[in-house]
């Protein structure tokens, strides 16, 4: 499968506005964003707290893209098939969290849903070498996870190159993900640098127009 060439748009909902998240998820699936994207925070691996499977399942019923839940939590092993039954359709741990990573890999496929792996800003890139092959998407933090609204790091530019030039050395498919500061001022530079999926939250969602905001971040 060869690496498409639009970019793809991941509205983060965690900056929406929950007491409207009906109208927030139809204004969604109008727009031109490719999937919907989940932060599952659990005050131990990061220091904050977002939500969890009831929610999840809310969004599922009404939502028309796929969900891309990204966990941010200690033990993901233990609720893997929960969040599968919960809707989620790619499914990101991080390297950090996961004490043997190609098995939970392999579970989460064996589960039907995509297997994706997030690298904190201060793991290496080199250290996923070993499981490129087997995924779908990597998710590299240009931000510290945990809270929304942060600044770009923009050291974040050399690690995506590194990790395109490991992913093009194999020949794999795998998609390049990045979550943190990204918005219309940086997206071009991101995507030029080898990203494939832009996870997007304040930009989106403190715009007097997301779904032309969205419309705009797309088609840069």
């Amino acid at each position: 499968m060869k690496r498409t060439m639009s970019h793809m748009i991941a509205p983060s909902i965690l900056n929406a506005d929950f007491l409207h998240l009906g109208n927030v998820l139809e204004m969604l699936n109008r727009s031109e964003a490719d999937y919907i994207h989940l932060d599952i925070m659990d005050g131990r691996f990061v220091p904050n707290l977002s939500f969890g499977f009831p929610i999840i399942q809310q969004i599922k019923k009404v939502a028309q893209k796929p969900l891309d839940v990204h966990l941010m939590i200690v033990e993901p092993d233990k609720y893997l098939e929960e969040f599968r039954n919960a809707g989620a359709d790619i499914l990101t741990v991080h390297y950090e969290a996961c004490d043997d990573l190609k098995s939970t890999i392999e579970r989460i496929r064996e589960l039907g849903m995509k297997p994706s792996v997030s690298l904190k800003p201060q793991t290496e890139v080199s250290v996923l070498g070993p499981y490129l092959a087997e995924l779908d998407m990597v998710l590299i933090m240009s931000v510290n996870p945990g809270y929304g609204g942060q600044s770009f790091m923009v050291e974040s530019y050399e690690r995506i190159k590194e990790l395109k030039s490991m992913i093009d050395k194999i020949g794999s498919s795998t998609r390049i993900q990045v979550d943190g500061g990204v918005g219309q001022d940086n997206i071009g530079q991101l995507r030029d640098s080898g990203v494939d999926v832009f996870v997007v939250g304040s930009a989106i969602f403190r715009a007097n127009d997301p779904e032309g905001m969205i419309r705009m971040l797309k088609n840069i």
